[in-house]
Formats: C-alpha cells, sequence, structure tokens
C-alpha cells in the first residue's frame, strides 16, 4: 500500500478524510457502522470530527478490504483481535523470546559495570 500523507492538522470533515484515504463519504458512514472501533468525535452541530487515529484506522481498513481481501466480518474479528492483543501481549511475546532475554541480561551486566566505572 502506498504511503499516504495525511496533513498536520487536529480535526478532519469527512470530506477531507474521503479525499486524503480515496473512500467516498457513504462508504465513510457504513464503515463507521459496521467497525465499533471507529468514532470520530461530534460537534456540537452533529458533523464529524475525524482524528488523526481514525484517519489511520480508516487506511487500515481499506487496506483489509481491498487489498488483503478480507470480507467485513473478517477483518472486523482481525482488527478487534489486534485490539485486544495490545501491548500487553506484545510484552509476552517479547518475553518468550529467550534470545532477546539474554541480549537483555548482558545489556544490564555491561551497564553496571560501566556505572560501577563511573563511580
Amino acid at each position: 500500500m502506498a504511503l499516504v500523507e495525511i496533513p498536520d492538522k487536529n480535526y478532519f470533515t469527512i470530506s477531507e478524510v474521503s479525499r486524503i484515504t480515496g473512500i467516498k463519504p457513504y462508504v465513510l458512514r457504513y464503515w463507521e457502522s459496521e467497525f465499533k472501533l471507529l468514532v470520530p468525535a461530534r460537534r456540537d452541530s452533529g458533523q464529524r470530527k475525524y482524528q488523526r487515529k481514525d484517519i489511520e484506522l480508516v487506511l487500515r481498513i481499506k487496506e483489509l478490504l481491498y487489498n488483503n481481501k478480507f470480507t467485513i466480518a473478517g477483518a472486523k474479528r482481525y482488527l478487534l483481535d489486534e485490539a485486544k492483543k495490545g501491548p500487553k501481549q506484545l510484552k509476552m511475546e517479547f518475553a518468550e523470546d529467550s534470545a532477546a532475554i539474554d541480549l537483555l541480561k548482558l545489556l544490564k551486566k555491561e551497564l553496571a559495570e560501566i556505572a560501577k566505572l563511573l563511580k
């Protein structure tokens, strides 16, 4: 997938998001009803105000549906599993990597020796 340049601002209208992502506004509204993770804030007038994280999620959904050929249900499951996995699961996966643990132990030992020399 080509990298998409997201302008440096806080909030975007649905038409701006449509232009940035290449997804029609009616599709964005449909995705909001299907993907519970996609919930743009609303102005007092009711107009949607998307944030950068919302645009990144739209691009992720677009990649799953159009490039990876997921179904809507499959993309929902995938994104929910990914969200549940979160940083806690990543820490567990890292902890299970014995090579990384050995490297960290060696690094800790070297840092302790350097600290000792500096005293």
